[in-house]
């Protein structure tokens, strides 16, 4: 029963991939959605600056899916043969897949929060909205970069699947 999970598996991890750092980057955008409503109400012709600071949670879905889609071209799933793999490299690519999803998740939402906080700051400081804001909330990115990077490394060179067609 074991060596038929391989599949399932990496599915999982493609999965959790997407959707962690997807839910993360919803959380994240409408967090600062709310807040740059508020401010843009009153005062409309800040929206470039403000759009900046609401976008950039969104960066983490972002990442996520590309990891998701790199492991069903990894596993040759848009060809006309997959790729047989084992339980543990199935195992293998969902835990390579977490990275991302983990880093996104809770990223993506600090980053809203500190980007409506930065909305609000552009409110009463608008020369600070680019200095501070959008700098603070890129900040946050870094640790997205880092769990995608992660993933996609050890998809990349840490797991290696059969050659479709090839005997295992």
């Amino acid at each position: 029963m074991l060596e038929m999970m391989g599949l399932p598996f990496a599915l999982t991890g493609a999965a959790l991939a997407v959707f962690l750092a997807g839910i993360g980057s919803a959380i994240g955008l409408g967090v600062a959605a709310k807040a740059a409503t508020g401010v843009l109400s009153e005062k409309p012709e800040r929206y470039g600056t403000l759009m900046l600071l609401v976008v950039l949670p969104s960066t983490q879905g972002i990442y996520g899916f590309v990891i998701g889609l790199f492991v069903m071209i990894k596993l040759n799933m848009f060809g006309p043969e997959m790729v047989p793999i084992t339980w543990f490299q199935g195992l293998s690519i969902l835990a390579a897949c977490l990275p991302v999803g983990v880093a996104g998740l809770f990223s993506a939402i600090h980053q809203g929060r500190t980007g409506a906080a930065g909305v609000l700051m552009s409110a009463k400081r608008p020369d600070m909205a680019f200095k501070a804001g959008v700098v603070y909330a890129a900040l946050i990115e870094l640790y997205a970069i880092l769990g995608f990077l992660i993933s996609l490394l050890v998809l990349l060179m840490g797991i290696k699947l059969a050659v479709p067609g090839a005997a295992v």
